[in-house]
């Protein structure tokens, strides 16, 4: 990690010229440096002083924020920004991280060893300052570790390291969890990046649909008014392999899918440039929006709300994984902007 007084270093290609695919605020003497870029602000920011990250490609620019290692804006060159950006009359959130439960817990609470554990909606990864690890060009990697304030919530010792980085017009996330403790610890994760809708391209959006590779004809799930998992009572909206995104589709919450044959998808409208999801070892998607709003949430899973009624240990929950001491746990998606 860079000392406090370095200067910030941004990989500049040719298209991070136009002044809509700079970060805001960020004025550049740009010279060539060691067959690289090297951009350094004008006005001297630090990396203390900066609240978000930039890593560049030819084909998109994305700002993390250091708040819950956080996607803010996803840009391509010609300024169209792919991702939500927070209004709060909607929703604050643009692509939190999920852990180390994913959805709400049954009364506000999970058990573990015979004591219970209150936690918000979704844990507290989303809302906490992570520590910067390393920042390229085209990648960063930021660090969340456990403290004595998560003990109270979560018992268990661990490192989350969450890197984002770009090739071309893929922007790509892992997370690693790592158990540095010397107990089990039982852990969810999910990720919930909030997609334009409509995007930014001229499809209207009554045109846009989710398209699988493969059919998807098991019942969905919902959830109930306490935010609880519901059974798999719900016959699929999706027909084949498409799904017609429409605010009626979410009057009763997500739409959750936990017998997924897909491990990817596309989301846009024909006839215009789509966004490819892929996530090849999440086993549910959720996917929402509040009714009304400029957005829609893909959102790969391990793990998922209590379900309605849940009572038991948390390491007895279902979609809960069990990461042994000294042992990794990999989660991964990527997103791709397909012309």
């Amino acid at each position: 990690m860079a000392a406090s007084g370095d200067t910030v270093s941004y990989g500049i290609p040719s298209a991070l010229q136009n002044p809509a695919y700079r970060p805001p605020g960020v004025f550049y003497f740009v010279h060539h440096f060691g067959g690289g870029w090297n951009a350094r602000p004008r006005h001297a920011l630090t990396k203390a002083m900066l609240p978000h990250f930039s890593i560049v490609s030819e084909d998109l620019r994305v700002e993390i924020s250091q708040r819950g290692a956080e996607l803010q804006r996803i840009v391509t060159p010609d300024g169209h920004d792919l991702l939500w950006d927070g209004d709060p009359a909607f929703w604050t959130g643009r692509a939190p991280l999920l852990f180390p439960i994913v959805g709400e817990l049954n009364e506000g609470h999970y058990r573990y060893a015979g004591r219970n554990y209150a936690m918000r909606k979704h844990g507290f990864a989303r809302k906490s300052q992570f520590d910067v690890v390393e920042q390229r060009t085209d990648r960063v990697t930021l660090r969340l570790v456990d403290t004595p304030k998560t003990h109270d919530i979560y018992p268990f010792e661990f490192i989350l390291d969450v890197t984002h980085s770009i090739d071309g017009a893929t922007l790509s996330t892992e997370a690693v969890v790592t158990n540095t403790g010397t107990k089990t610890m039982p852990t969810s994760f999910g990720f919930h990046p909030a997609l334009r809708w409509p995007l930014p391209f001229g499809g209207a959006r009554a045109d846009h649909k989710i398209t699988f590779p493969q059919d998807e004809p098991a019942d969905i799930r919902r959830i109930d008014d306490d935010g609880l998992l519901l059974g798999p009572s719900s016959p699929t909206p999706v027909d084949g392999q498409v799904l017609l995104v429409d605010d009626a589709l979410f009057v009763d919450d997500a739409v959750i899918f936990d017998q997924l044959n897909s491990r990817s998808l596309r989301y846009g409208a024909a006839g215009y440039p789509i966004i490819r999801a892929d996530f090849p070892a999440m086993p549910l998607l959720g996917v929402w929006t509040k009714p009304g709003a400029g957005y829609v949430c893909i959102e790969p899973w391990q793990g998922h709300a209590d379900p309605d009624g849940f009572t038991g240990d948390i390491r007895d929950k279902p979609g809960v994984i069990l990461i042994q001491p000294g042992d990794e746990r990999r989660f991964a998606m990527s997103l791709t902007l397909e012309r």
